[in-house]
């Protein structure tokens, strides 16, 4: 009973206190809207890996035996990231044109995504002359074979056209779960792609920091032409299944041959004095050529450099030629948060 009546009066109290102006919530103030979509700290998205955001010396880090002057160094930092841990495999970009065939034929046309999104499989026929690229031209990728080797023979607007989707594709799946969306999927900047290349490593020559191509048992650390008429030393012929090789420090497979990688940049010699020294990146929608970088499969040694700097018309399909997606890191870029 005496517990009953302390009850009482307490409630008794909290109503006599609440009509004498006690406040049952904000009224008037600043609190923000209600109702926002939940927020955790930003997940790592599927297949991709962190690249913490750091300042690093960007630009050539061998001899220029070219003599372009198009790549001189130049520190700049860069925010942090996500990159796909690999390029995009035959098999994760016939998921992306599987749905265009079944869900957007209507609006696109059949034309459009067969002539401009779905690879182009006789640049294995037309990059190289007197070459029998007949059987790749065939299997290269349509049979499962390849599904874990990585896609050629797409553009740059067709890559771009991928990243759209794939955004598109992961933000429905965030809504219909009532999450936040993630940032866009995109091509990386020449200066992160090089950044991310260097894993962390300034001024090192290739991905996996030394100087050399060999490791101490004499083997092969990337898929290129080792010498003259020689594609086979590092044990593929064309391309390899993605990761094959070991990893740079942040775990990025392939940085350095394998194929090529689309960038977001236009080609510019006097890219390097004209953008910021804060994540560099250089538009200009006037300009058919585009970044590609990392050297591939059938480039010699110089091409596999972090700081070589290359160019294809962004119309362009080559056997060659892939890429993979990067994502911003939404937040303050310590780097703990990526631990």
């Amino acid at each position: 009973m005496n517990k009953l009546f302390k009850l009482s009066s307490f409630i008794i109290a909290v109503v006599l206190l609440a009509s004498c102006g006690m406040r049952r919530g904000p009224q008037g103030d600043l609190v923000g809207a209600e109702d926002r979509p939940e927020y955790n700290p930003q997940e790592i998205p599927y297949g991709m890996v962190v690249c913490p955001g750091g300042t690093f010396h960007m630009g050539q880090a061998d001899q220029d035996i070219a003599a372009t002057m198009a790549n001189l160094n130049k520190q700049v930092t860069i925010g942090g990231f996500y990159m796909d841990e690999t390029e995009i495999t035959n098999n994760e970009y016939r998921q992306f044109i599987n749905v265009m065939m079944e869900d957007s034929l209507d609006v696109l046309g059949e034309e459009y995504v067969m002539e401009r999104l779905y690879p182009d499989t006789t640049v294995w026929v037309r990059d190289f002359t007197y070459h029998m690229g007949d059987p790749l031209m065939e299997y290269y990728f349509s049979h499962p074979a390849f599904d874990d080797y990585p896609v050629v023979g797409v553009n740059w607007w067709a890559a771009k056209y991928f990243s759209e989707w794939r955004t598109k594709h992961k933000n429905q799946a965030n809504a219909d779960n009532g999450m936040a969306p993630m940032p866009q999927f995109r091509l990386p900047s020449e200066a992160e792609w090089e950044y991310a290349a260097r894993g962390g490593r300034d001024m090192a020559v290739y991905p996996w920091g030394g100087p050399y191509l060999r490791n101490a048992k004499g083997c092969l650390l990337a898929n290129f032409k080792p010498g003259r008429g020689d594609y086979y030393s590092d044990g593929f012929t064309y391309t390899a299944p993605v990761a094959q090789f070991f990893p740079n420090d942040f775990g990025l497979y392939d940085m350095s041959g394998n194929v090529a990688e689309w960038c977001e940049d236009a080609y510019s010699d006097a890219t390097v004095p004209i953008t910021w020294d804060l994540n560099p990146v250089y538009y200009d929608d006037s300009e058919p050529r585009k970044v590609v970088r990392g050297g591939s499969w059938k480039d010699i040694a110089y091409f596999l450099e972090t700081g070589t700097r290359n160019f294809e018309f962004q119309d362009s399909a080559r056997s060659y030629i892939g890429f993979r997606n990067a994502m911003i890191y939404l937040g303050r870029s310590s780097g703990r948060e990526f631990r």
